[in-house]
């Protein structure tokens, strides 16, 4: 289980293709030293394991994304440079802030515009109907593994205000219109929905 506090931001290396995998080379020196092989990491909001560590000064962390993953959430689309949030998984004893992330990616959302007023700024993304079903105003989701307040949500889509701290210590101040990221809706707001539609069909849907 992770937090959507981003603990760094990673520079990929390398992607590898190995046969119906991808080996994904990240380097975080900091992060590296504190994490071990088997270690759960969340990258821009997906769960991955750590399947080998480079040498301690040089950083590195490699992952296998395999076709599912790449398949339903940005990474695949990850090249060398690209900046990722890393989280690793929570501690029994670690103080919980943000809110409750599996590292389960819903859905593949779209960037659609960016609004700044000031201090107020505000990232506009475009999503499924379902995915947008799954939301409500002031309640929790996660994009590219960052756990934020949706401000608004619509039939396509929602937005969230960001402070000028999460712009600064993950990657979503540098998203651009069009740019895909990874969404993950509060766990709890899809138990909820799920049983209600088992329980009382059409009750738990959204319209």
């Amino acid at each position: 289980m992770f937090t959507g506090i981003v603990e760094a931001v990673g520079r990929v290396e390398s992607v590898k293709p190995r046969g119906e995998h991808v080996r994904l080379e990240v380097v975080e020196p900091r992060l590296a030293a504190e994490i071990a092989l088997g270690d759960s990491v969340l990258v821009n909001g997906a769960c991955l394991t750590i399947a080998d560590l480079g040498p301690a000064a040089e950083g590195r962390l490699a992952f296998d994304a395999i076709r599912e993953t790449l398949d339903r959430t940005s990474l695949g689309a990850l090249g060398p440079g690209s900046s990722v949030n890393l989280e690793r998984a929570m501690r029994a004893d670690g103080r919980f802030d943000g809110h409750i992330v599996q590292g389960h990616v819903d859905e593949r959302g779209r960037v659609r515009s960016w609004d700044r007023e000031g201090s107020d700024v505000r990232l506009d993304v475009e999503t499924s109907a379902e995915f947008a079903d799954l939301l409500v105003g002031k309640g929790s989701v996660t994009i590219d593994g960052v756990s934020l307040t949706v401000v608004g949500v619509r039939g396509d889509g929602f937005d969230v205000a960001l402070i000028p701290h999460t712009l600064e210590v993950t990657t979503l101040g540098r998203l651009e219109p069009g740019v895909p990221v990874n969404l993950e809706a509060d766990v709890l707001g899809k138990y909820v929905k799920q049983y209600l539609e088992r329980i009382a069909p059409g009750l738990g849907a959204g319209g």
